[in-house]
C-alpha cells in the first residue's frame, strides 16, 4: 500500500507540475482572471495534498499495520481527483454546476487530514 500511494503521488505531482505550467503558459491568453484563479487554486491544493499522500506512504513504509493511513490516503486522492479536478474543469467550461462538486473534494481533504491525525496520535 505505501507503495502505491507513493506512485499514485508521483504522478499526481507530475500532473500538478504540468499543469501549473501549461495554466501559465498557454492558457494566460485564453483564460480571463476568474477562470485562472480557479485553475490556479486546483494546482495548489493538488501540489499540497499530493505532497499528504507522500508523507501516507512514507509512514506506511513505517508502520503498515496502521491500517487508517489506508483511509487518509484514499481520502486525499479522492480529494484531489474530485476539487481539483472539479475546479479545472470549472475554469475550462465555465459551468458553474461544476462548483457545487468541489465541496465533496475539500470535505474528503478534511477527513484526510482527520484520519492522519487520529492515524498519528493513536499509533505512531
Amino acid at each position: 500500500m505505501a507503495k502505491c500511494f507513493l506512485i499514485v503521488g508521483s504522478v499526481f505531482g507530475f500532473l500538478s507540475v504540468a499543469l501549473g505550467a501549461f495554466g501559465a503558459h498557454a492558457l494566460k491568453q485564453k483564460f480571463n482572471d476568474y477562470q485562472m484563479g480557479v485553475f490556479q487554486t486546483g494546482v495548489q491544493y493538488q501540489f499540497f495534498h499530493t505532497l499528504a499522500l507522500f508523507l501516507v506512504g512514507v509512514l506506511f513504509l513505517k508502520s503498515p499495520e496502521v491500517s487508517l493511513l489506508k483511509y487518509a490516503g484514499y481520502a486525499f486522492t479522492f480529494g484531489i481527483v474530485i476539487f481539483s479536478g472539479s475546479l479545472y474543469l470549472l475554469a475550462a467550461t465555465q459551468v458553474k454546476v461544476l462548483g457545487a462538486i468541489t465541496p465533496i473534494g475539500g470535505v474528503s481533504f478534511l477527513i484526510g487530514w482527520a484520519i492522519l491525525g487520529v492515524a498519528v496520535y493513536k499509533f505512531l
